[in-house]
Parts: C-alpha cells; structure tokens; sequence
C-alpha cells in the first residue's frame, strides 16, 4: 500500500512515520524557562547527526496557540540537556509529558533530581545513565516543524557503563535504555541487542565464493 503524504493529513503522516520507524530514541531535556526554573520534557523526534563538532537535532512542536516550553527556552537560554531515559524511569519519563500548569515543576512534582552539569548551566537529571550536555547551534523552521540543533559540549556516563575510558567504549546493554514504539504508549527496551560483524569488499567476495 502506498501513502502519498501529499494527500494525506498531518496527524495521518503522523501515525505512518511513528509506526514505521522505529524504534527512535528518547531525549529527556532540562532546559532553562525565563524565570532560571528548570523544565523537564521527553521528545522520540531525536537523534545524534553529527560527530565534528557532536550534534543532535530535536523536533519540538507547539502548544495550540505558541511553541512548547523547551523550544522558548533553548531559543533564549540556549543550553540544555538531553539526558538519556532506562527502563526505571520510564513512567516519570512519561508522566514528564503531562501538561502541568505554568510554575508547576514536573522535577518536583515527580520526586527527581538535578545535579550540575560541567560545561552549562542547565543541569542534568541525577539519575541519568548518560546525559549530553548541549547548545543551540540553530534552529531551522520547516512549516510547522521546528528542528533543533544542537552541539554537544560535554557526555556523562555512569562509570559502571564505562568499559575502558582510553578507548571510549561503552556497555550500551548494560544502561538498559529504552526506546518508542509507536506515537502512544509504546515503548522497547535495549537490552537485547546482537552483533554482525563488519566485512571488507574483499571478505565479502570470499564468503560471495565459499557460496557457490
């Protein structure tokens, strides 16, 4: 069946993407509001595009009538952090989604901490198992999409998922991360991963030989 998005609504493009790719990664952003309080939101609309210099890109949407908090804030505070969500804080991850009402702290009122991040100001969820401490590179308005990009700074890593530091290999299993599925409540956890080792064009025609 094809899908001509030409044709089709925004929340039916909606439906279609968030069912097919998957599963995508959660970035959990602290940001600053006006007032320095922090703000607390998850977003599946996330990756890494970059590694010289390190970028992310989030999608943030708006509210009916203006942009969602965590775009005003790295708009004018440009700092955040996208702190990475394992499978114990799942539901405060997702009841960080909730809408709470203005000078409500979804921090306080889901029991979290922050503690300082090194290179900004925002700070980072004291809980996470890895959190990317970023600035806004810049933001880029397609239609009623607003990309974020966003240049990393500095990485926190639990130390038990730190392998061997002077090689930067990481347990990535072990953090037990969790991913979307879907655009409602799914969600996949990470712990169950496999390897396949990389070939040369030459061990490719070997194997391409050993075939026939």
């Amino acid at each position: 069946m094809i899908f001509d998005f030409s044709a089709v609504t925004a929340k039916a493009r909606y439906n279609l993407l968030t069912g097919v790719v998957v599963p995508r990664p959660i970035a959990w952003v602290t940001s600053r509001n006006a007032n320095d309080s922090i703000n607390l939101a998850p977003f599946s609309f996330f990756n890494v595009v970059g590694t010289d210099p390190g970028l992310v890109v989030l999608s943030v949407g708006n509210h009916q009538d203006r942009p969602k908090d965590t775009a005003t804030n790295i708009d004018l505070r440009t700092d955040f952090v996208v702190n990475m969500v394992d499978e114990k804080s799942s539901d405060a991850m997702s009841q960080s989604a909730i809408d709470f009402p203005d000078g409500v702290s979804e921090i306080k009122s889901l029991g979290l901490e922050t503690v300082a991040s090194t290179r900004i100001v925002t700070p980072r969820l004291k809980n996470a198992p890895a959190a990317l401490e970023c600035r806004k590179h810049s933001i880029i308005e397609i239609g009623r999409n607003r990309l974020i990009l966003g240049e990393i700074l500095a990485m926190y890593i639990r130390n038990e998922f730190v392998t061997d530091s002077s090689r930067y290999h990481i347990d990535s299993s072990a953090m037990n991360l969790i991913g979307r599925m879907g655009g409602s409540g799914g969600y996949c956890k990470t712990d169950n991963g496999f390897d396949i080792a990389r070939m040369s064009y030459a061990e490719w025609l070997q194997e391409q030989d050993g075939l026939t």
